[in-house]
């Protein structure tokens, strides 16, 4: 039997599995405008199915500034915060509670405002600024395997600017009464992206804006104006170069460069949020895009075909805003403004929470995701998720899902 052929009796068992697992019903619902979700596992969750375990392994406690981005690179973690800093951490020593004064490899102090993402491709950090800017760091390692962030250049470079300055139609209207370059981001830089070779890099901005950067000479190749009607506060990348935005305006904006290597175009607006967008997350196969939204729901998309994306359903559970997704194997994390962090999993197209991480004093601003290789095993699969929040601290959260 086909996933798409799947009897009611198959359903009944994932749903009432699902509920007796979760009864305050934080699975996939569908709305009355949304088709019924499409595909169910063509086995239901077997009765003896063991639930997952989880647990807090590590707090980094915070001083007075709010942990406001953060991403794995090799063996560090790096966050930035809402002072400018931009901390990098051994992974190694946040498997466990231990003192971490001295986790800490470098501290670097950069611009104004809030570090708003980070971003990593091998030995280089590219960094997105409340201060409108986006920074790009190279990380060495010194003799005593101490890390150390060195500069490299702030975006849009000064021979950019002064290509671009001295020619009028370079110049556009940002305010009634201000104009700029195209290359300038004029509000908050509020999230970045790499192509898959690393070669592009792409940024969303409160100023309406998405533009993609040359990583070999950091120059600015295109800007698309007025990409939304409101602030930009999220961005993914598919593999093949699909570009996906979600803005204050409730809308997610599909934009596709066209073969000829022409200027980045719109493909499709979808419009089913009832509320801003602030989180974006592609699955792991990238058959699925979430987005996350002010009123605590997650919406799930697929493309029906290469130009269309079709809303599946709902995951509900959260009380207030999602404020990050990140996705990992069939894992869908969602932080929250409601302090908690959910753990959502897929059977084909059916997600249903498997796990409410509570320990957060304050909204889940940030999250990465990882497979735990050195703790998975034969009998179950192993999850590493980091996590910091407006209260200040870094956690690291353990997930053991038996493999059945």
């Amino acid at each position: 039997m086909s996933s798409l052929q799947t009897s009611n009796s198959e359903y009944d068992s994932v749903f009432q599995y699902s509920y007796y697992l979760h009864q305050d019903s934080s699975f996939l619902y569908t709305q009355s405008s949304l088709p019924p979700v499409l595909a169910l596992t063509s086995q239901p969750l077997r009765p003896d199915y063991v639930p997952t375990t989880h647990h807090c392994i590590s707090t980094i406690k915070g001083n007075d500034s709010y942990i406001s981005s953060l991403v794995i690179g090799g063996r560090l973690l790096y966050t930035g915060s809402s002072n400018k800093e931009i901390r990098m951490w051994k992974r190694d020593g946040l498997r466990s509670e231990v003192d971490h004064e001295n986790l800490s490899d470098s501290l670097i102090i950069t611009g104004k405002g809030a570090v708003k993402s980070l971003v990593v491709s091998g030995d280089r950090i590219f960094s997105a600024h409340q201060d409108h800017k986006i920074r790009v760091w190279r990380v060495d390692e010194n003799e005593g395997q101490q890390q150390k962030l060195t500069h490299l250049a702030t975006l849009p470079t000064f021979g950019d600017r002064a290509l671009k300055i001295l020619i009028p139609k370079n110049h556009v209207q940002v305010r009634r009464h201000k104009k700029s370059t195209w290359i300038h981001h004029v509000d908050a830089v509020s999230a970045l992206a790499l192509s898959r070779d690393s070669l592009l890099l792409y940024s969303v901005s409160w100023d309406r804006t998405l533009k993609i950067w040359r990583t070999t000479d950091f120059k600015c190749l295109e800007s698309v104006a007025n990409a939304h009607d409101d602030a930009i506060n999220a961005l993914a990348l598919s593999s093949n170069g699909d570009v996906y935005t979600g803005s204050t305006d409730k809308k997610i904006k599909f934009w596709r460069k066209s073969p000829e290597g022409e200027n980045h175009s719109l493909v499709t607006t979808l419009k089913k949020h009832k509320s801003g967008i602030n989180a974006l997350a592609l699955s792991t196969n990238e058959s699925l895009l979430f987005s996350g939204g002010s009123d605590g729901s997650i919406m799930c998309w697929e493309k029906s075909d290469e130009d269309k994306m079709v809303a599946v359903g709902i995951l509900r559970g959260h009380a207030k805003s999602i404020l990050c997704l990140s996705a990992v194997s069939d894992l869908l994390c969602s932080g929250s403004a409601d302090e908690t962090i959910r753990i959502w999993r897929g059977i084909g197209k059916y997600y249903f929470c498997l796990a409410v991480l509570e320990g957060h004093r304050g909204p889940v601003k940030c999250l990465t995701s990882e497979t735990d290789h050195r703790s998975s095993s034969d009998t179950s699969a192993s999850y590493l998720i980091y996590s910091g929040g407006l209260d200040s601290d870094i956690k690291v959260w353990q997930i053991l899902i038996p493999l059945c």
